[in-house]
Formats: C-alpha cells, sequence, structure tokens
C-alpha cells in the first residue's frame, strides 16, 4: 500500500466520505469527488409551478408561481449543472442574458454566471470569447451558441472551471467586489464591477496540443492540491481521423499554480469521438485513485499523487465495451465512448457508457467495478494465436479472421454489468426493457441506484446486485444526472419536465412538474431549497414555510 505522500489527498477523501461536507455548499458536479447526486437535504417539495414566462423577452411574470423562491436569466442554451458556495450560486451558459454591457446577448460567448443564492441576483460573469468563428475548422472546436458547459469546482474563494475555449481557468470567487485584482493573471479587460477576476490560465490547447471536438466541457475534481482534468482531446471535423494521439486525455494540475504535474494519453489513436466526461477521486482501498473515463471506451485509474517523472501510475483500467462490439460513424454500431461521469460509492465504481446525443438511441452498458484489483481488469481478454493479449484498436476489439480470440478475464473487476431485463420473459428486450446509451452518471441511496437514458428511461436497480426494480418511461430524452434527495428521484428532460419519483423498490411517480424550457442537466438541493437549470433559467424552488 503506497505510504500516501501528497496526504492532503487522503485527507480530503475522508472528509467527504465522513459526511462534513456543509449542509449549505453544494460545491462541485455532484457535490463531493465521489460524483454521487444525493445529498442530505430536507422538506424539498415535489410539486411546483413555476408561472409563466415572457415569450418575446424571457422575463419571468411571477404569474400563478407556487413554491418558487426565485428564477434567474440563464442564456439561449444552458447545459451547466448549478453548484452552490458560500451563499453563490454558478450555473455555465451563453450569453443570452447579456448582463455584460460590453456583451450585449448577440454576441456569442461562453459564460460562467455568478447568482446570490439568497434572491438570484445577478453578482459577476466569466466571459469566454468563441475561437475564432466562422471557419469550419474553428466551429467544430468551439460550436456556436454552446456556451461554456462544464460544472465549476469552488473551494474557499476559489473556483476552477473548463471553459469553450479548452483552457483550464482559476477565478476568484468575490469577482472585483473585493476591489483586487488577484494574479498572476492580470489582464482582464475590464476590472468593472459584474466581471470575473481571473486568477491564472491554462491553455490546453496551446500547451498540451490537444484537439477537442465541438466543445471542451470536463467538470474537474480536486484530490488534495490535484487538480484532475480530462482534456477534451478528440477527433477532427471527419470524425474519423484523431489528429493529436500523443496529446494527453488526463492531467492533473496543481490546484493554487496551475503547474501540470502529471499526463497520460492512453487514449491516443483509439479515440472514437468526443472525450466529454469528467473524473472522479476516492480513496479506494486505502490507496487514492483519480478515475476518468475515456473517449475509447475505456475507464482508467491512477494512482492520484504528484509524480517525478511526470507520468502517472496506471492502477487499473476496464473495457466497458463488448470486445465484439464494433465502432460505425453516426452511432450505427453498438461500440460507444464514456460521456458519464463515473460515481463511487460503498466501495465500488460505477461508470456507463453512451455517445453524442446527436448519434441517437442505442445499447448501453451499465457497469460496477471493484476498483481494487490491478492492471487490466476487463471482464474478456483478446488472445492472439500465441496466446498473447492483444493491444486496443479504435474500431474492433478482435479481429478472428486472424486467428484472435476472446477468453474470460480471471482478474475481472466486473461486480454486475446491466443491459436490460427481459420482463415479459419473451426471449428479447423491447424498448422498455433496454439499457440504452447515456450522457448520465448514476445516483444511490439506500441500497438503490438510479440512472435515466438518452431515451428517456429511468431504471432503478438494487446498487450491489444490479437486479432490476422497475424502470419508467419519460416519452423524452434525458441529458442529465438524477439526484436523489429526501425520500425522492428527481429527473429533468428535453420536454421541459422535472419527473419526481419516491426512492422504493416499488414504482411511484409523484409528480410531472414543467419548467417552462428543456432541462439539459442535473437538479441539486442544499438545505431546504431544489436548483434547476433549464435551457433558459436558473430556477430555486421551496416550500412556502420553509423560506
Amino acid at each position: 500500500m503506497p505510504s500516501c505522500k501528497t496526504v492532503s489527498s487522503c485527507l480530503l477523501a475522508s472528509v467527504f466520505l465522513a459526511g462534513t461536507l456543509s449542509a449549505a455548499d453544494w460545491p462541485q458536479w455532484g457535490g463531493s469527488p465521489q460524483r454521487n447526486n444525493a445529498p442530505d437535504a430536507k422538506n424539498i417539495p415535489h410539486q411546483w409551478n413555476v408561472g409563466k414566462f415572457d415569450r418575446k423577452t424571457g422575463d419571468w411574470l411571477n404569474e400563478s408561481a407556487e413554491n418558487i423562491l426565485f428564477v434567474a436569466r440563464l442564456g439561449s442554451q444552458s447545459y451547466g449543472t448549478p453548484v452552490l458556495s458560500g451563499g453563490k450560486v454558478y450555473c455555465a451558459t451563453n450569453n443570452g442574458a447579456g448582463y455584460l454591457e460590453r456583451y450585449p446577448a448577440e454576441v456569442d460567448l461562453g459564460c460562467l454566471l455568478c447568482f446570490a443564492q439568497s434572491d438570484g441576483r445577478f453578482l459577476w460573469q466569466l466571459s469566454r470569447e468563441k475561437l475564432a468563428s466562422g471557419e469550419e475548422a474553428d466551429r467544430d472546436f468551439d460550436w456556436p451558441l454552446q456556451g461554456i458547459c462544464s460544472v465549476p469546482l469552488v473551494e474557499g474563494d476559489r473556483l476552477w472551471i473548463v471553459t469553450n475555449r479548452g483552457e483550464v481557468a482559476c477565478v476568484d470567487t468575490e469577482g472585483f467586489a473585493d476591489d483586487e485584482n488577484d494574479g498572476p493573471y492580470r489582464s482582464e479587460t475590464s476590472t468593472a464591477a459584474g466581471e470575473a477576476d481571473v486568477v491564472w490560465y491554462f491553455d490546453m490547447m496551446a500547451r498540451l496540443g490537444i484537439r477537442q471536438h465541438n466543445m471542451c466541457s470536463c467538470s474537474v475534481t480536486a484530490a488534495g492540491d490535484l487538480l484532475l482534468v480530462n482534456t477534451g482531446n478528440a477527433v477532427d471535423a471527419s470524425e474519423e481521423k484523431v489528429p493529436a494521439p500523443q496529446a494527453p486525455s488526463f492531467i492533473a494540475l496543481d490546484k493554487h499554480t496551475g503547474e501540470l504535474l502529471w499526463a497520460d494519453n492512453s487514449p491516443g489513436e483509439n479515440i472514437l469521438h468526443g472525450q466529454w466526461s469528467s473524473p472522479a477521486f476516492a480513496v479506494l482501498g486505502g490507496v487514492p485513485q483519480a478515475i476518468f473515463p475515456g473517449a475509447d471506451g475505456w475507464i482508467y485509474s491512477f494512482l492520484a499523487e504528484k509524480t517525478e517523472d511526470g507520468k502517472p501510475k496506471l492502477l487499473w483500467k476496464f473495457d466497458c465495451n463488448p470486445k465484439r462490439s464494433v465502432w460505425e460513424g453516426g452511432g450505427m454500431g453498438e461500440r460507444s465512448n464514456i460521456i458519464a461521469t463515473p460515481v463511487v460509492h460503498d466501495g465500488l465504481v460505477y461508470i456507463a457508457t453512451g455517445q453524442d446525443p446527436e448519434h441517437g438511441e442505442g445499447q448501453g452498458h451499465l457497469w460496477c467495478i471493484d476498483p481494487t484489483r490491478r492492471g487490466d481488469v476487463s471482464p474478456e481478454l483478446v488472445l492472439d494465436q500465441d496466446g498473447k493479449p492483444v493491444p486496443p484498436r479504435r474500431t474492433e476489439a478482435i479481429d478472428e479472421s486472424a486467428g484472435e480470440v476472446l477468453q474470460a478475464n480471471p482478474n475481472s473487476a466486473a461486480v454486475w454489468h446491466y443491459t436490460g431485463h427481459d420482463a415479459n420473459e419473451d426471449g428479447r428486450f423491447d424498448f422498455e426493457e433496454t439499457m440504452h446509451r447515456t450522457i448520465g452518471m448514476v445516483a444511490v441511496k439506500d441500497g438503490l441506484l438510479v440512472i435515466a437514458d438518452m431515451s428517456g428511461l429511468v431504471h432503478c436497480l438494487d446498487a450491489k446486485t444490479g437486479r432490476l426494480h422497475w424502470t419508467y418511461d419519460t416519452l423524452a430524452a434525458v441529458w442529465g444526472s438524477p439526484l436523489v434527495v429526501d425520500g425522492k428521484i428527481f429527473i429533468g428532460d428535453e420536454d421541459g419536465e422535472m419527473c419526481v419519483f419516491e426512492l422504493s423498490p416499488e414504482q411511484n411517480l409523484l409528480a410531472e412538474n414543467y419548467m417552462g424550457a428543456s432541462i439539459y442537466s442535473s437538479a441539486v438541493a442544499v438545505d431546504n431549497v431544489l436548483y434547476v437549470a433549464t435551457r433558459t433559467h436558473l430556477i430555486a424552488i421551496a416550500a412556502k414555510k420553509d423560506r
């Protein structure tokens, strides 16, 4: 067992695992580095009425609203889940709200907005101009109107986020309200009220040579002083070639200085499409592990410590695709990359496969993994004619015409694998019996695991065995992840409905609440308040008696 030289990594993990996260904070995607969106908030209402919005201006009219604490404008397209820390709410979006005079709403930007947690009052905005628009290559790097799609990490008076420009930004949470320009970066165009105070930038395109596809959208986490980042390195506009296979996919920065501590390019030429996933961190089996999903469909775990040579130590790797699955462009094949974020709960790792939502529906794979094994811990191995393992390939793992064979891996870390459940026992998986591709992560509470897929199905399983309890069809695509809180499950969909279920082995739909616009993010809950980012608005929901 390592001696945990980076003692802060172990200490941080023990703090989160002990459940000492402030009840007033939910400071990153999933709340903690273990990423389980299951806080301890209470008295969260399951029914509300958001009221009406002016169709021309987008303003909230507050007519017939019920159980609504406040509504704040976001951009015209918003994919970021809110996080809360220190009395502030942060949400990534585009510039559709036009909060800053120097950037009217018609100027396309990536934005991170900061609001007061008490009333939704706008405080400041991080503005990142789009990569040179008008050129096809740059459109492919930084797609118009997508804004910033990642979720920030907040600790004290510092915030870290990956921008649309492929940068890791460290930002002062006070903006310029403290009348200070924190450095070393001091080149802000404006230091006026409402502007972000940037502490440092790490430009991954310039420094590492990465080439993102459509956007860069990792939601970072920290392991002590290590900031864990998926770089977004991906295919080019043809979607067939990886232009920078030697560029790293996974990096660790010093979160205080932005110094590069280590980098790894394991997916290399096997990157399938975009690389839009996010890492997790936990101490597992006494070892601090940085867990990264790859765009090659593998999930990797590295020792979460600084290294002398700038290369991390690989602990284990797991192929989440069946070896006979094939990658085909446009989502036609069964082989998939990973966009979801791994979740760590009770010593196990949960991850599911998926593809770009534009690739449509397809078979998904949900895995429960034992993270204490080492090496290649995939369920199967591909062996050549001499019985030696065959290196991974991009489009298909096995070439049977060359005499390659499959063998069950005696070192497999698979605890269970869910692809669906033949409820009517007719020998096939009907639509409502299938686990489809997903870009969302699981949430686990009281022995129950909940996940939604891109086809709109909600699946509730036993977290230890993978046995299915129930499924529910929302009849609309689901991009986000479930929130499990206060004995309830909250899941939003593309039709703008927030479905609320009882957290139970028996299916019990409590309510469907229309939110006024599509929901592409996940709900979060802090204290007695539920926060939901729709495509256009941040909405805080609370029972009247708890305001």
